[in-house]
């Protein structure tokens, strides 16, 4: 009589082992994350963090969520796994910071069909770095193998982020005012948005990510503005190299120079511009009764972009509400304080240039009128 075969978790598509193998080989990452507020291990059912109520005296949390979105599928296409994880760390911590708050930890989810360890470390290992770099957190996190779940070789993931800020230190925009000025931080390409047109327009236009259009290089005119000068990502943006490289430029972490500067300046508002561009996320930072005038001219927009809207033959109004074109944060200072911020961020390495001012809202108006 022939034996019957067992069945075991395993033999259903989940590796327990290799599961384990995995957490035994990041921990290493995971530790370089900890600030001393961390009282717990990986491992655990939860992580454990200790609030510094010296340095937050009237504290109030803040917690965002978000994810990478398609952007994955260009990297799954690529085999390129080791920028995807700053792109799920910048678009939570970047939201934090609008506020004014620090990013204190960071649990990541990482979903798949069947778990590859080498593809999911270097993940993580992407995570950890990003987090390293801003005195963030990596408290826990999840890996879930989920058999037929997922398409082969494909995950996806979601991070959640929690921060601080003293109560009275919040930045919600009540004390923004006419005459205050708008300064565009630079992004370092398209980030985590947008991705669904910008396949959709490869595809059709059955554009390999191997491609290059070198002619798209030199900027409208022929003449590259100050922006463009001082824009030390620029090299991201270059069209020399394969497309698929430049749209998988990580979103750019914030976090540094916004802490910097909120050392030294009473900063109006700050809006991350992700998906719905500067028309949907400026609105959400302006004062009551105020309006943000953004001069699109004293913006300098990376050649991918202008690439994208050639190819699909993207109108301009849709272009601006699906991507940054090129500005990835905006802040509103006061008058007095614009020049010594941009001064601030172009000594810390960023590039930024005063792009718009505040004016008293008209009753039509959103918030936001890009001329």
């Amino acid at each position: 009589m022939t034996a019957k075969k067992a069945t075991s978790y395993k033999s259903a598509g989940v590796d327990i082992a290799a599961g384990d193998r995995l957490v035994d080989s990041i921990v290493p990452l995971v530790k370089k994350t900890h600030r001393p507020e961390v009282l717990s291990n990986l491992g655990g059912y939860a992580g454990l963090f200790s609030l510094d109520l010296k340095k937050f005296t009237d504290p109030v949390l803040v917690g965002t969520t978000d994810g990478v979105g398609t952007k994955l599928k260009l990297a799954f296409e690529m085999e390129k796994f080791d920028t995807v994880g700053q792109d799920l760390v910048a678009m939570c911590v970047n939201d934090l910071i609008c506020c004014g708050a620090e990013p204190l930890f960071f649990l990541d989810y990482f979903a798949t069909g069947k778990l590859e360890p080498v593809v999911a470390k270097k993940v993580i290992a992407g995570i950890s770095r990003s987090l390293s770099g801003i005195n963030c957190a990596l408290l826990g996190g999840e890996t879930a193998e989920m058999p037929s779940f997922y398409a082969k070789g494909e995950f996806d993931l979601a991070g959640f982020a929690v921060g601080a800020v003293n109560r009275g230190e919040i930045i919600d925009g009540r004390e923004m005012a006419a005459g205050d000025r708008v300064i565009g931080v630079a992004s370092s390409g398209p980030h985590s948005n947008g991705f669904s047109l910008i396949r959709k327009i490869l595809k059709d236009k059955k554009v390999s990510l191997n491609k290059r259009f070198s002619g798209f290089d030199k900027p409208p005119g022929g003449k590259p503005n100050r922006f463009n000068r001082l824009n030390r990502l620029s090299r991201l943006n270059r069209l020399s190299r394969p497309i698929g490289e430049i749209l998988l430029a990580p979103t750019y972490l914030y976090v540094t120079p916004v802490l910097e500067l909120l050392k030294s300046f009473k900063l109006q508002g700050i809006a991350h511009i992700t998906g719905g561009g500067i028309p949907e996320n400026v609105p959400r930072v302006i004062g009551k009764g105020l309006c943000a005038v953004i001069e699109k001219t004293k913006i300098n927009v990376p050649p991918i972009f202008s690439l994208l809207q050639k190819l699909g033959n993207v109108p301009e109004k849709e272009m601006w509400l699906t991507f940054n074109m090129g500005i990835g944060l905006v802040l509103v200072v006061r008058a007095k304080e614009e020049g010594p911020v941009l001064e601030s961020l172009a000594a810390q390495g960023y590039t930024a240039a005063s792009i718009g001012s505040i004016k008293p809202r008209q009753s039509r108006e959103n918030g936001v009128l890009l001329v």
